[in-house]
């Protein structure tokens, strides 16, 4: 079924809808199975339709611009690359969706289920509300980002991106976060191992951190009221702060790093750091020995 309709434009940036001059045509209730489907389509909505078939076609939504998503089931491969000004709410991709948005721009995600692995990669300009995400390698290489609610899934996640915020999410994967430039968590809960590698400017606020090896490498790693748990967290790190949070089974903590750290509680151990000032209510025990740099930290109980 097609059909002529006033369009909407969407501002990425703030969620906001505009309406615009140009007519929308509307795809509704279809089904397509075919390679390139919908290829280069402009101007459209594309409302409870169903991308599978015997035919296992793939790019359905390739250079796509100025197109509305809604209520859609995705079962086939690379639908969605080179995409300007995307929207996409409710509906679902599948497993077999795998690779699903690359290099796109301008693209927008509400309350979609997306678990296809490597689903969006190269991409800049992104907003994502109330998703629930389990995809391998998810976010690689991306600019701006913007994650709100929902939950993700996945190991390696956010890759080498740049700009990212994220808020209120439920995270469980390895290898999450790291090479980032620029990074916000907020109120997040984060069960994940070696988080934060080789991040730069990444502040971390309001959440807990559930995993082993947490934030090594990282440069200008700032983590505010936040509850840490994992073996051997916060080593080789440089312009690391920690600002009334605590740690829980944290043995082996701060090995070679420069830290400025305000501590609420006890720490179960804490290895030749660098550079500095700890402050915490107590130590299970100090290790200063068998450094192979100077430790000229400052370690004390308050």
């Amino acid at each position: 079924m097609y059909r002529k309709n006033c369009g909407i434009g969407i501002n990425f940036k703030t969620g906001n809808a505009r309406a615009v001059r140009k007519s929308m045509k509307e795809i509704l209730g279809k089904t397509f199975g075919e390679e390139r489907a919908l290829y280069a389509i402009k101007d459209a909505r594309v409302k409870d339709c169903r991308f599978e078939g015997v035919e296992d076609g793939e790019s359905f939504l390739k250079e796509c611009e100025n197109v509305s998503v809604e209520d859609c089931y995705m079962d086939l491969r690379y639908p969605m690359w080179h995409a300007r000004s995307l929207s996409i709410k409710g509906g679902e991709m599948t497993l077999r969706c795998r690779a699903a948005l690359w290099y796109d721009s301008a693209v927008s995600i509400e309350s979609c289920k997306i678990d296809g692995v490597k689903a969006l990669r190269e991409s800049r300009d992104i907003s994502i509300v109330a998703c629930d995400i389990n995809s391998p390698e998810f976010c690689w290489r991306c600019k701006n980002v913007s994650v709100r609610g929902g939950s993700v899934e996945g190991e390696y996640a956010f890759f080498e991106s740049e700009n990212v915020s994220v808020d209120g999410i439920k995270f469980n994967g390895k290898y999450s976060f790291q090479y980032i430039k620029g990074l916000s968590v907020t109120n997040s809960v984060l069960k994940t191992k070696d988080a934060f590698w080789h991040t730069q400017g990444a502040v971390i606020k309001d959440c807990v951190i559930d995993g082993e090896y947490l934030g090594w490498y990282s440069d200008g790693l700032t983590l505010i009221r936040c509850r840490i748990k994992g073996t051997q967290p916060l080593c080789y790190c440089t312009n690391l702060k920690l600002i009334d949070c605590t740690m829980e089974d944290c043995d082996l903590s701060f090995e070679y790093s420069e830290v400025d750290a305000d501590i609420k509680g006890a720490v179960t151990s804490v290895k030749n750091p660098l550079k500095g000032r700890i402050v915490a209510d107590g130590y299970g025990e100090i290790i200063l020995k068998d450094s192979k740099y100077p430790c000229e930290a400052e370690i004390v109980v308050r």
